[in-house]
């Protein structure tokens, strides 16, 4: 497939390729070169303060893991009993 180069660098993916990644309007690409190639990779983003939050999360359970303060489960239905029980 063929992309054309139009004023201001831009260019249209084809419909194709759009389609088969499910991308639309205001996705966003990480667009890099290497060896002579262009590479565009589809990327979430996320706010600053989101993923700050998950930082803190991620390290207060790698804490609990350290010190033994994580509940463990004999049977995947018995953590799904007690995370049911623990819902609003």
């Amino acid at each position: 497939m063929l992309a054309e180069l139009r004023t201001k660098s831009q260019i249209t993916l084809p419909k194709e390729i759009v389609s088969a990644l499910g991308l639309s309007e205001g996705d966003k690409l990480e667009v890099y070169e290497r060896d002579g190639m262009i590479c565009m990779i589809p990327v979430a983003v996320y706010p600053k303060n989101y993923v700050d939050d998950l930082q803190g999360e991620i390290r207060a359970l790698k804490e609990k893991i350290k010190t033994g303060q994580t509940p463990t489960f004999e049977s995947i239905d018995e953590m799904m009993k007690k995370l049911e029980e623990n819902e609003c």
